[in-house]
């Protein structure tokens, strides 16, 4: 018998600092940086870059962890799995997830700082466009392992998130499938997001694998989606993944979204924005609110019509976290989760 689920989602991913600043392209050329990119970096690299940077401003991050945040501003239940070391950056983060509403209590990595594993970040530069190239040093968030997989969370989470970037390292890889098998053992979904298209390019065959064995709803963009199956038919790849998931659910941009479950296909519209200020965290807000709402039963009109209310709102300002509770918009909308 499955147990009462105690959350809506558990996500498992890359726990990540994100240090953001504005730029212009000039300067991610000269870094030799490709815009719109993310890419890992070591140690130096990072610190190199950092001090390249204009002034920014500093908050928690990580794919998964901005989606749990705000699941958590949404009203709904949330729990994360991430590694951090212990270290200020590791409390910050320790701090910010759990202030979110947020359940985390992964334990850190004790000495990782003075291994070369301090708790990761992402240094982020934005162009005046809103467009965001992020160059990520992982340290500690790639030392996850298996052991660090709460079958208990996730045997009572609606949902687990899984995000692609944790594709990368071999033992974050390991702890991913334990975290699915944990999940489908317990009667629940798995979910993944692609993350990027680089992590595509690097992992296609890998992704391809794991999604036809282990994911019933899978997050893309549409490059990502494209990359996934080489195919630059929108139409025909989204009809690719839907034969082969559960639930599709794939963001378009300003041409707002696609959400397929079998022969039910729903376009959502993007939400207006004002102004795009910084493109950070938009898809992770997307998957918040789509997430959740199928979690919750929701229509696959209404889920996505979460995901692309709380898109819009991360969008309209820095940083990769809603400032405005999404709960009340969402209810502003007619919006309500039973």
């Amino acid at each position: 018998m499955t147990k009462p689920a105690l959350f809506d989602v558990c996500a498992v991913g890359n726990a990540i600092v994100d240090v953001l600043a504005p730029c212009e392209p000039a300067f991610l050329e000269g870094q030799g940086l490709t815009p719109g990119s993310m890419q890992l970096v070591d140690a130096d690299q990072s610190a190199a870059l950092y001090d390249a940077m204009a002034a920014g401003v500093e908050a928690s991050g990580g794919s998964a962890g901005n989606t749990v945040a705000g699941v958590g501003s949404l009203g709904g239940r949330a729990a994360y799995i991430g590694k951090v070391a212990d270290d200020q950056l590791g409390q910050v983060f320790t701090h910010d997830i759990r202030a979110a509403g947020v359940a985390f209590d992964t334990a850190p990595l004790v000495g990782g700082a003075d291994r070369g594993f301090g708790t990761g970040r992402c240094l982020i530069n934005v162009t005046p466009d809103g467009q965001r190239t992020m160059c990520t040093f992982l340290g500690a968030a790639n030392q996850l392992t298996v052991g660090d997989i709460d079958a208990e969370r996730i045997a009572t989470s609606e949902i687990v998130y899984l995000e692609g970037y944790l594709f990368d390292p071999a033992p974050a890889r390991a702890a991913f499938e334990a975290a699915a098998k944990a999940a489908h053992d317990a009667g629940r979904k798995v979910a993944i997001t692609l993350s990027d298209t680089f992590v595509v390019a690097r992992w296609r065959a890998e992704l391809l694998d794991f999604i036809e064995r282990s994911a019933d709803i899978v997050l893309a963009n549409e490059g990502e989606l494209t990359a996934l199956f080489e195919h630059e038919d929108f139409d025909h790849a989204a009809g690719l993944l839907a034969e082969r998931v559960e639930v599709a659910g794939i963001t378009r941009g300003a041409e707002g979204s696609l959400v397929i479950r079998g022969g039910e296909r729903a376009v959502v519209a993007a939400d207006p924005v004002a102004k795009v200020v910084d493109t950070t965290g938009a898809g992770d807000q997307y998957a918040a609110g789509l997430l959740l709402g199928l979690a919750r039963g929701l229509s696959l009109e209404d889920a996505g019509r979460l995901g692309s209310l709380a898109a819009a709102e991360v969008i309209a300002h820095w940083g990769p976290r809603p400032m405005t509770p999404l709960k009340a918009l969402a209810e502003g909308r007619g919006l309500t989760l039973a």
